[in-house]
């Protein structure tokens, strides 16, 4: 069960320096969401504008500041930048400073700020690419694997019964669709993140992930099929955001949903 601790002013500071971490990797994480699904090195050249090419300076390359100040623009040509870069560091510093106060300086905090962190560039590239690149969620599970046996949740038995149950119910629900629909309803990539995210949550809370991924995915896909005319004519829906936003929900609050359910609705 999660435990938040109290605020203390004298941890301030640590929050500051926690924040402007997750900005930091959040930067890098728009340059994964940018290259990998379009086979570039995460690694070289340095950061660039989209549109005209040109590298830019260290100095106009601060997370969150620059972006600020050059009010979404590049200092070179004076095109628009995506306000989705600001967003993505934005998000990466409040989940590392929230995960602290929640769990503390913990293997714990850490492990859910790991999670978290992969989760975001995994929900932004299958959103605009349909695809869950193989890099990002096989780390995850080596990832999910190496830090559970520093946490009494899941364990690392509960860690690999995780991976088993994520990745062969999705596989199995995959298959299932396969054969009722007469074509791929789930792809490969969805089935790897769920193995991913059991590695992460353990064998209970993935198979909350099961359930809710599908109820955000029902109302999620109602909702780009009204305001999206390429999903409407495409018909192709991303999974992957839907398992990213459940797999954070199962993070924080799967267990009090869980023991809810159980109290309410089934009867032994």
């Amino acid at each position: 069960m999660i435990q938040f601790s109290e605020f203390s002013p004298e941890l301030l500071g640590v929050y500051v320096v926690l924040f402007l971490a997750g900005i930091s990797i959040g930067s890098f994480l728009n340059v994964v969401i940018y290259r990998l699904p379009r086979n570039k090195s995460i690694v070289r050249p340095r950061s660039f504008c989209p549109s005209c090419g040109k590298t830019i300076p260290f100095y106009l390359n601060v997370p969150v500041l620059s972006y600020v100040l050059l009010l979404g623009r590049c200092s070179h040509c004076g095109a628009r930048i995506s306000p989705r870069y600001l967003l993505i560091e934005l998000l990466s510093g409040a989940a590392v400073v929230a995960y602290f106060h929640i769990f503390g300086p913990t293997l714990q905090c850490v492990a859910a700020v790991v999670m978290t962190l992969i989760l975001i560039p995994v929900f932004f590239i299958d959103l605009e690419h349909r695809i869950i690149p193989d890099a990002i969620s096989i780390s995850g599970i080596v990832l999910g694997i190496a830090l559970s046996p520093f946490s009494d949740e899941p364990g690392w038995i509960g860690s690999l019964l995780g991976i088993l149950v994520g990745g062969a119910g999705f596989l199995s629900i995959g298959l299932l669709g396969d054969y009722l629909f007469k074509k791929e309803s789930l792809g490969g990539g969805d089935v790897k993140l769920a193995a991913m995210l059991g590695a992460f949550l353990g064998w209970e809370k993935v198979l909350f992930v099961f359930i809710a991924s599908a109820i955000l995915g029902l109302l999620g896909a109602a909702v780009m099929l009204i305001f999206s005319r390429k999903i409407r004519e495409s018909r192709q829906i991303p999974f992957g955001p839907f398992l990213a936003t459940a797999g954070v929900i199962a993070l924080l609050a799967g267990d009090r949903l869980i023991a809810f359910y159980i109290d309410h609705f089934v009867r032994i």
